[in-house]
C-alpha cells in the first residue's frame, strides 16, 4: 500500500528541517569482518582495512548525494564492524591496537564520521581475546580519532560478570589518564544490541548480514515544537501528539534508509528513532520534558514525563516502520543535550536522578563528566547499578563516563562538536571497593527463563 504525501504534510517537513533540527543523525554501513581472520596480526588488519575501503567505499558519496537530493541533512555517516575481539581471536599477539589503527586508517580513507566495533561481549565471562581487546582499549582510542569501543558486561539471560565490570572501571581510569577524548569514545553496556547505528556503541552484530543500512533519525526539536501546540491539554493529548511526531519523523527515515539501501546494494537494516539532542539550543530532551510542565528537568516528575516520551515515540515509530531497531528511545546524554547541562549547572538534576531516568529511556548515564580522582571502584559500582536496571528490567543500559583529569565538581569538560561539553557532577563518596573485589557474576534474574 502507498503512502500518499499531501501538500501540507510536505510543507511541515520543510518546516521541521529549517527551523525545528530535523535531520538524519547518522547513516551507519554495518560490516562483517569474520572472514579477515588470520594468525598474523598484520595480514588481519590488512584484511580489515582492505574490506572496509572495498565496502564502504561509496557510503560518504551516496550519503551526501541523497541529502542534496532530497534536502533531508545527514549528519553523520558511519561505519560498525564485527566485534574486533571474535576477528582477532586467531592473532598471535597480545597487543590488538594495530587492529584499531587499521579501523581508524580505513574510517579516513573512505571519509566517515566515526566507526564502532573495537568491541567485547563478556557478558558471561572473558575469552583470551576479550581480555587483550579490554586491556588494549586506553592505548587504541588515545591513538586513533574516530575509532569507538564498546563492552557489554551483562545481560538479562547471564546476569552481570563482575569481574568485568570491576576490569572495566580500571581501563576507564587508564584511558582518562591519557585523554578525555578516549573515554568520550568508550560505552560499558547490558544487554547491547546488534543493530545499532549510534555511536560509540555501534557493533556489526554476529546475526546480521554481510553487509547492512541502519539509519537513526533524531528529531527532540521537532518534538518539542509539536508539544508547545498543546500546552495544558491532558496527557492523552501529549502522547498523540508524540506519536504523531514520531510518525512523521521515522517516515523520513525509512525514505534515506531504502534510498541508501538501493543506490549501495546493501540490505536495509533498520530505522533506529531514537530522539538523539545536540549541544544546539532547542535540540534538548531536557527541553521536551519542561514543555510538559516541569520547571526543570530533575525535578520531581520528571521520570514520569520521560517514560510517557519513550514510549510514544516508540508508537510512533513502529506505526511507520516495519524495521524499527537498534535503541529506540529518548537518550539523554548531559554533555550533548543544552537542556541538561542547564538542569546540573542549576543543581536540579543530579546523579541519582539520571540514575533513575534511564529506567524508563533509551540507554543510560551517558557522556557524564565526574571529578577526575574518582576511584576506579566507584565506576565499577556506578556500572554495576546501570547493568542491574538493564538485567532486571530486560532493557539496554549503558554507561559512558569521563572521569575529568584535574577537574573537580563544578568545573568544566570540553569535547567539541556533536560530544558538547559537560559540567563535572559530584558521586556519593562512600567507597564501594569492598563490593566490587568480591567478583564473580550476578545471577540473571528469575524472569529470565523464559524457555
Amino acid at each position: 500500500m502507498s503512502y500518499l504525501i499531501n501538500s501540507s504534510e510536505i510543507i511541515q517537513t520543510i518546516e521541521m528541517i529549517d527551523q525545528q533540527h530535523l535531520d538524519v543523525r547518522t547513516v551507519t554501513m554495518g560490516i562483517n569482518l569474520l572472514d579477515c581472520a588470520s594468525d598474523s596480526v598484520d595480514t588481519c588488519s590488512a584484511r580489515i582495512y582492505d574490506k572496509i575501503c572495498r565496502k564502504a567505499e561509496k557510503l560518504v558519496e551516496t550519503g551526501c548525494a541523497i541529502e542534496q537530493e532530497f534536502g533531508i541533512p545527514i549528519v553523520n555517516k558511519r561505519i560498525s564492524v564485527s566485534p574486533i575481539s571474535l576477528v582477532a581471536a586467531a592473532c598471535r599477539t597480545e597487543d590488538y591496537v594495530p587492529l584499531a589503527g587499521a579501523l581508524d586508517r580505513a574510517a579516513k580513507a573512505v571519509g566517515v564520521n566515526f566507526i564502532g566495533g573495537f568491541s567485547a561481549l563478556a557478558h558471561k565471562g572473558f575469552t583470551e581475546s576479550d581480555l587483550k581487546l579490554i586491556r588494549s582499549i586506553p592505548r587504541a582510542l588515545t591513538e586513533t580519532d574516530l575509532v569507538c569501543s564498546s563492552v557489554n558486561v551483562a545481560s538479562t539471560r547471564a546476569g552481570i560478570n563482575m569481574d568485568a565490570v570491576a576490569l572495566m572501571g580500571r581501563i576507564i581510569k587508564e584511558t582518562a589518564a591519557l585523554g578525555p577524548l578516549g573515554c568520550a569514545k568508550l560505552v560499558v553496556f547490558a544487554n547491547a544490541v546488534e543493530d545499532n547505528p549510534f555511536m560509540a556503541g555501534a557493533f556489526h552484530g554476529v546475526g546480521e548480514p554481510e553487509c547492512v543500512i541502519n539509519v537513526g533519525v533524531s528529531g527532540p526539536g521537532v518534538v518539542a515544537h509539536a508539544l508547545r501546540s498543546c500546552q495544558g491539554q491532558p496527557f492523552d493529548v501529549v502522547a498523540e501528539t508524540v506519536k504523531k511526531t514520531a510518525f512523521k519523523i521515522t517516515r523520513m527515515g525509512q525514505l534515506v534508509a531504502q534510498e541508501a539501501s538501493r543506490r549501495l546494494g546493501v540490505p536495509f537494516g533498520v530505522v533506529d528513532l531514537s530522539l538523539a539532542p545536540t549541544p544546539a539550543v532547542g535540540d534538548s530532551v531536557a527541553e521536551i520534558l519542561e514543555i510538559m510542565g516541569l520547571e526543570k528537568c530533575g525535578g520531581h516528575g520528571t521520570t514520569a514525563a520521560l517514560a510517557l516520551l519513550n514510549d510514544a515515540v516508540k508508537k510512533g515509530g513502529v506505526m511507520a516502520s516495519s524495521h524499527v531497531g537498534g535503541l529506540s528511545g529518548a537518550f539523554i546524554p548531559v554533555s550533548e543535550d543544552a537542556g541538561m547541562i542547564s538542569a546540573v549547572e542549576a543543581g536540579a538534576l543530579g546523579i541519582d536522578k539520571l540514575e533513575a531516568m534511564t529506567c524508563v529511556c533509551s540507554v543510560g548515564l551517558d557522556m557524564i563528566a565526574v571529578p577526575g580522582d574518582t576511584p576506579a571502584e566507584t565506576l565499577s559500582a556506578l556500572i554495576a547499578d546501570e547493568a542491574a536496571i538493564g538485567v532486571v528490567n530486560n532493557k539496554t543500559t549503558a554507561v559512558r563516563v569521563i572521569p575529568a583529569a584535574g577537574k573537580t565538581v563544578g568545573d568544566r569538560v570540553d569535547f567539541g562538536g556533536l560530544l558538547g561539553s559537560a559540567p563535572v557532577m559530584p558521586l556519593h563518596e562512600g567507597s564501594a571497593a569492598e563490593f566490587i573485589a568480591r567478583g564473580g557474576r550476578i545471577p540473571a534474574p528469575l524472569h529470565s527463563l523464559k524457555n
